[in-house]
């Protein structure tokens, strides 16, 4: 028999805060990755960080090391996580009402080798 464990963090992408609210409130303790500007910490996350694809950052400088928003904001939960600067969570559940986000989100996943270590399309 075969086993198969992937221990990365799941993140499910919402395209509204009513998705949102549903996907926080059909699982366990979750962190919100949101499109700039975010909306208030919702009552059932334990974190939230948000990105902004529309700031314009210049090659590797210090906020981003040259990664992409989502990436970096996705590397400040997993950070948080790590370091007990907020609750444990089991996932992240992301608010991308557009399409940029949605493709940024999915980039970050993809081509980051950071993020692709740490998190997991569920």
């Amino acid at each position: 028999m075969a086993w198969s464990l992937d221990a990365r963090i799941p993140l499910v992408v919402t395209a509204t805060e009513a998705d949102l609210a549903a996907a926080l409130a059909a699982g366990p303790k979750a962190a919100v990755l949101a499109e700039a500007p975010p909306p208030a910490l919702p009552d059932s996350a334990v974190a939230l960080a948000s990105f902004d694809i529309a700031l314009p950052h210049a090659a590797a400088c210090t906020c981003c090391g040259g990664r992409s928003p989502a990436a970096a904001a996705l590397d400040r939960l997993f950070q948080a996580r790590v370091r007990s600067q907020c609750p444990w969570f089991d996932r992240v559940v992301a608010l991308a009402e557009t399409v940029a986000a949605q493709a940024e989100i999915a980039a970050a996943l993809r081509e980051d080798a950071v993020t692709a270590a740490r998190f997991r399309p569920a």
